[in-house]
């Protein structure tokens, strides 16, 4: 495997920025497969390499992993201007296609896992582009946009989703609202969710198992003893990619 750093003129956020690639060696007819694995809300473009064992994993399945920075966005076009949502499953692509011969995009060639606030931006993204991804899991995902939570206020959740809303349940239905997004019944990828007991997002996703459930959208939810810690996500990701392998 090799591992890049790249820092890079973004357009759609109009200032360098930074992502970790890895990719497969002795790859067959010179294409690979794809594994875009978002961040949490407190961590970066480097926490997925530092915490997990996620180069041993992309070795095993002979995959090439994009490891993209996003800060505190939730993976949006930010009212403050940054458009992340866009830079993630738009900009970021075309780069990855630019600089690595071998990248494909194909829908199923591509795949999109993230913890927490990531968990959020992987189903955003792939209940939004379908048409880009063949899979996509929430580890613990933080799903519900509509509510405030201890890590953030309403001037941030403003700054990011739109500075005329005056309450965060003011986002119910929108573009936003993975909730509303799913109702849509589209031809979505293989949805996989896995949320530990002690979570405190654990009932979060219950209701959104549970929202799936009722339209009629097939989908695999997982639960276990866990909380919202890395021992835990790296663990998930491993039975993730498993799913994806066996199943997809």
């Amino acid at each position: 495997m090799a591992l890049f750093q790249m820092s890079f003129y973004s357009d759609a956020l109009d200032q360098t920025t930074a992502v970790n690639v890895i990719i497969p060696e002795g790859r067959k007819n010179g294409k690979f497969k794809t594994l875009w694995l978002l961040h949490g809300l407190t961590d970066d473009y480097t926490a997925w390499m530092r915490y997990s064992s996620v180069e041993r994993y992309a070795k095993e399945h002979r995959i090439a992993v994009v490891m993209p920075c996003v800060d505190r966005s939730w993976y949006t076009d930010t009212a403050y201007g940054k458009r992340y949502f866009t830079f993630v499953t738009e900009e970021l692509p075309e780069k990855i296609g630019f600089y690595f011969n071998g990248y494909s995009r194909e829908r199923e060639d591509n795949m999109i896992i993230g913890l927490s606030m990531g968990g959020y931006g992987a189903l955003k993204a792939a209940l939004t582009y379908p048409e880009k991804y063949c899979f996509c899991a929430s580890l613990s995902g933080a799903l519900d946009v509509t509510r405030y939570g201890r890590d953030y206020s309403l001037a941030e959740w403003r700054s990011i989703f739109g500075f005329d809303i005056k309450d965060a349940s003011e986002l119910a239905g929108s573009k936003h609202d993975v909730f509303a997004l799913a109702e849509k019944k589209l031809d979505f990828p293989a949805i996989y969710m896995w949320c530990g007991t002690e979570d405190s997002l654990y009932p979060i996703n219950e209701k959104f198992s549970a929202h799936l459930t009722d339209l009629g959208i097939d989908y695999t939810f997982k639960f276990s003893e866990g909380d919202h810690t890395w021992k835990y996500w790296d663990m998930q990701l491993q039975d993730a990619l498993k799913y994806w392998k066996e199943h997809i």
